[in-house]
């Protein structure tokens, strides 16, 4: 039986509402006292879904703001949306309606932008496909999505064999000469299409994310319309501003890069993408355009910190308050690196495709705590539970982490979904927080290994071994021990000049953790496998 709300859970909502409209109007998201420019944006995001509607408020705002920047040039927002009408109309006419499931396997260029938003007025599902699958994974998913159409760039030809020759394709991005004659190309079909303004759907189109794939067949996670609300999550712990540029480094067909650039688009921000990264050039990127905030995962930042300082110091990039990292681990070491490289602008967020925000670790929770993933924002709620269900409270005491929002997700394609416990869903993490409540991740719960009754979780071996400056990265898991149960196995890649062999390694850890946590065995790789958003491919770890 459900019971009708208590007072107090009322109250508790009225404040959270009140509380997410501040953060917006702060933010620029709310046109106050504008009220008519109010109505206007909630009556095209309820009728265009929050992206395109998005697009059509900034385009009306002003036909000359800049929507993004690719390697073709900019795009204002008032030609995104007169592009995308083109290009629903055309889909429409070649039998693609509401309902059909459109699948992207493109990098980030205009041709993917003005596809979300076509797919959005058509009240079509997006499928964002990872750019770094296998043939066989991008067959298996496409076939269980029941895709109709495929939009590609012209680089992933060789991928699309083994997909169902039923599904119509699209050529999103061409490098040269085109493969196929008969294929349409979205330049094209847009050229050729009129633009005039589209007719809204019965309801708006959706997105579905893919999860990481880490360890078998990524799952789809429907992302349904969502309230403007939902943007003060993001906007309550990083503070971006409308009218300003970000630059894109994260993939838009991960739920790092996506919630940035729709936020960005709400904001009548102007994005920076390029379709490969490049650290040099993002920071080129981040000088010329005056970007305040970088949006990328942990192994892009890397990259850029390890560049020498003379190239880090070529370009201004004073312009930057704002380094958004999601997408795995943040390691103290490359936090604090960053923090020395571009001052205090570290905003470390925690969170997963189908839980969406669960935290976020502001430069103040950094300073205090390198390594936290920080305080849950506003209209978020994150908790600890044991393996029988009950809440941990108490500091430093690892427990599972729970968590929910209005971004959560319902349930995956396939009918599956996550554990809940409490109304709040599991993010497959352990984690504890400390004295002051700022939270931080011990590991993947599936990940913890039992070495001779030791409960050990990796992560903290891993973050150990980077902070030596002969060591570029390093993954740690369980191998079965006929002994112990389990043992610890290193993987560690070295940088150029390093001399570290096993015995430093294992002597290395033992001075500086329990000897119950030291690698049994350490093998050493040019680069570990890790997949196109950073993530380390443990499976093909052995």
């Amino acid at each position: 039986m459900k019971y009708p709300p208590s007072v107090s859970e009322i109250a508790g909502k009225v404040t959270e509402t009140l509380r997410s409209i501040e953060v917006m109007w702060q933010a620029g998201l709310v046109p106050f006292p504008r009220v008519d420019e109010g109505l206007r944006s909630v009556v095209a995001v309820r009728k265009y879904g929050p992206f395109a509607g998005a697009t059509q408020i900034a385009a009306r705002r002003d036909p000359r703001a800049v929507g993004i920047v690719d390697e073709l040039g900019p795009l204002t927002f008032k030609q995104l949306d007169q592009r995308s009408n083109a290009l629903a109309r055309a889909w429409s006419e070649r039998g693609i309606k509401p309902g059909s499931v459109i699948a992207a396997l493109c990098r980030d260029h205009r041709g993917l932008v003005v596809t979300m938003l076509a797919a959005g007025k058509l009240g079509t599902r997006l499928l964002l496909m990872n750019t770094g699958f296998a043939k066989p994974q991008l067959a298996d998913v496409a076939s269980r999505e029941g895709v109709q159409a495929l939009v590609y760039d012209q680089e992933f030809t060789g991928l699309l064999d083994a997909v169902s020759p039923d599904v119509d394709r699209y050529l999103a991005w061409v490098d040269g000469d085109r493969p196929d004659e008969d294929t349409p190309v979205l330049e094209e079909l847009i050229a050729s299409t009129d633009d005039r303004a589209w007719p809204a759907p019965a309801k708006p189109g959706g997105f579905v994310l893919l999860t990481s794939g880490t360890t078998g067949t990524p799952k789809g996670a429907p992302r349904a319309e969502t309230s403007v609300l939902h943007s003060a999550q993001f906007l309550d712990r990083i503070p971006l501003r409308s009218g300003e540029a970000m630059f894109m480094g994260a993939p838009l067909f991960h739920g790092t890069g996506l919630s940035q650039f729709i936020l960005a688009f709400a904001l009548g921000s102007t994005v920076v993408m390029r379709r490969k990264f490049n650290p040099e050039e993002t920071l080129r990127g981040i000088a010329e355009h005056r970007c305040t905030s970088l949006v990328l995962v942990p192994t892009m930042l890397q990259r850029i910190v390890d560049l020498p300082a003379e190239v880090l110091g070529r370009h201004d990039t004073s312009s930057l308050r704002i380094v958004f990292v999601a997408g795995s681990a943040l390691s103290p070491d490359l936090g604090n690196r960053t923090t020395a490289a571009f001052g205090d602008v570290i905003h470390n967020l925690y969170g997963s495709t189908e839980v969406a925000v669960v935290t976020v670790a502001t430069p103040e929770d950094w300073r205090k705590a390198p390594g936290t993933v920080g305080r849950a924002p506003v209209g978020c709620k994150v908790a600890l539970f044991d393996s029988g269900g009950k809440p941990v409270t108490a500091p430093h005491t690892v427990g599972r982490v729970f968590a929910g929002s209005g971004l959560s997700f319902g349930g995956y394609t396939d009918g599956r979904t996550k554990e809940i416990v409490d109304g709040l869903m599991s993010t497959g993490d352990v984690g504890h927080f400390d004295e002051d409540g700022l939270l931080f991740i011990d590991g993947r719960d599936d990940e913890m290994i039992i070495s001779g009754g030791e409960n050990v979780y990796p992560i903290e071996v891993e973050h150990l071994l980077v902070e030596r400056e002969d060591v570029l990265e390093a993954a740690v898991i369980g191998v079965p021990d006929a002994e112990f149960g389990q043992r610890l196995k290193a993987f560690v890649v070295r940088t150029e000049d390093s001399s570290l062999d096993v015995d430093g390694v294992r002597e290395y850890v033992k001075s500086n953790l329990a000897r119950y946590k030291v690698p049994r065995e350490v093998e050493f790789l040019e680069e570990l496998p890790r997949n196109a958003t950073g993530k380390v491919l443990r499976n093909k770890l052995s």
